[in-house]
């Protein structure tokens, strides 16, 4: 998951079946929210409301960046609420937000896919190519 584009967004296990992954997000300021599977099929969950997938996208983003964080972010005021994961989505879901577009499925999807590709990796300590864009800090020699 990551916040990027203006969005939560990432890629949610199905609960149901082991071979298929959910594309979710939820805008920020709006919370229009959109999920469908990694083939762009909407999901079932999702029809006026925040499905199973993007509570525990908002769930887990809360875990890896903390509650501030997410509702700064989101745009989410949730003063005078519980600052977690299930009062983040309380605030959200209580403006009543819309359905959002699914364009942006896609490029979420791809890039779940190149970074799952590292992890078939050989554990190394020499530099890899693809990752150049990390800085090299503090080489032990």
């Amino acid at each position: 998951m990551e916040l990027a584009d203006g969005r939560l967004q990432g890629v949610v296990s199905s609960g149901s079946d082991i071979g298929r992954v959910y594309v979710s997000s939820v805008e920020a300021g709006t919370y229009a929210f959109s999920c469908s599977t990694n083939n762009n099929r909407p999901c079932g969950g999702a029809r006026g409301a925040f499905c199973n997938h993007i509570r525990a996208l908002i769930g887990e983003a809360v875990l890896q960046y903390g509650a501030e964080r997410v509702a700064r972010y989101l745009k989410v005021d949730v003063s005078g609420e519980q600052t977690d994961a299930q009062g983040l989505t309380s605030a959200m879901t209580s403006t009543r937000p819309a359905q959002g577009d699914r364009s942006a499925a896609a490029q979420v999807f791809s890039r779940f896919l190149r970074h799952l590709a590292y992890l078939e990796f050989a554990p190394t300590t020499a530099p890899v190519p693809e990752m150049h864009w990390f800085p090299t800090t503090g080489a032990v020699a």
